[in-house]
């Protein structure tokens, strides 16, 4: 019994100023978490940011760090997330999601190098995860390894075998060393998996063009403007694959009604510009190519222009093509 009385009067006690405070830092903790979560949810970054923040303040939680590494990169704070995915890094070495979600920060960054340390570090830990195996494909690519990141993209695929972004990375890769034949069966297989992704056709259409075959790559590319009549890289092709078969009626006629739904749509007007140029219409190709610089001044045209010429007004029309 004395025990017992003992035992009630001691529960009783008032708390020490120390254990108050941890008390109330857990409550605030606990609030600014779940109101940041909140936040989140309804896309109200700036808050999420800031509750999140003060929430670590309290307390080094890893929960809470992730939820504020995906706040960052909504907001596209890379900086912030990479700084604060690299304590989570030192808090869990071993973490493979937290390893892979600061690859894609990486590479977003450009730090293309740190991804493959990155990934290297993962397949350690997990021989067997194709998601590793491709971004480190993937960066090997960014740093001209071409033919590392092909091996590394068929470890990707033998370990699944419906891994279309490897097939389809692997396909660009073989495409951009001239090797189209090697590039077609897996730009064949992406589509067989994926029947509705854009890219796989257009993809397909280059590696047709490349071999010669211009009806297929033809047909290809209207494929994609049949999935999305407003696919800019489809018309693009579409249209310099008319100009190189001489088609220049054609062209500029396709390249116009482009432009007609889209009046900001600056590589057309280029493309349309070099059509003109080609059919001997100086006057058209300079003011196709003049309103194409005014509409994107940093793209390839308003380069191809620098040092040459300093006024549209005196500028030699059609030399630029």
């Amino acid at each position: 019994m004395g025990n017992f009385f003992k035992s009630l009067f001691s529960s009783s006690k008032a708390a020490t100023p120390e254990e108050e405070k941890n008390r109330n830092d857990q409550k605030n903790f606990d609030i600014l978490k779940y109101d940041g979560v909140r936040a989140q949810k309804m896309g109200q970054l700036a808050y999420a940011i800031k509750c999140f923040t003060e929430a670590l303040k309290l307390q080094e939680d890893f929960e809470t760090m992730s939820y504020l590494v995906a706040a960052y990169t909504t907001a596209n704070k890379t900086e912030e997330a990479l700084a604060l995915l690299n304590r989570m890094v030192e808090l869990e070495p071993d973490h493979i999601h937290t390893r892979l979600t600061r690859v894609n920060v990486l590479f977003m960054l450009d730090k293309d190098a740190d991804v493959i340390a990155d990934c290297r570090h993962i397949l350690e830990l997990d021989e067997a995860n194709p998601v590793a195996w491709f971004l480190m494909g993937k960066a090997k690519r960014a740093v001209s390894d071409p033919l590392g990141a092909i091996a590394d993209l068929t470890k990707a695929i033998v370990l699944k075998d419906d891994f279309t972004d490897a097939y389809l990375l692997r396909a660009q890769i073989l495409l951009s060393m001239q090797q189209a034949t090697e590039a077609l069966p897996d730009v064949e297989k992406a589509i067989t998996l994926a029947p509705e992704e854009e890219t796989s056709y257009l993809l397909r259409g280059r590696i047709q063009e490349a071999m010669g075959n211009i009806d297929a790559a033809a047909a290809d590319y209207q494929n994609v403007l049949e999935l999305n009549p407003f696919n800019d890289e489809a018309i693009l092709l579409t249209g310099r694959l008319l100009i190189a078969q001489e088609r220049l009626d054609e062209a500029i006629t396709f390249l116009g009604e482009a432009i007609d739904l889209k009046p900001d749509f600056g590589k057309a007007y280029a493309e349309r510009g070099r059509a003109k140029n080609l059919k001997g219409d100086k006057a058209g190709a300079f003011e196709d190519l003049k309103k194409s610089i005014e509409l994107n001044p940093e793209g390839d045209e308003a380069r191809k222009l620098e040092g040459q010429h300093t006024n549209f007004n005196t500028m030699y029309k059609g030399g630029i093509y």
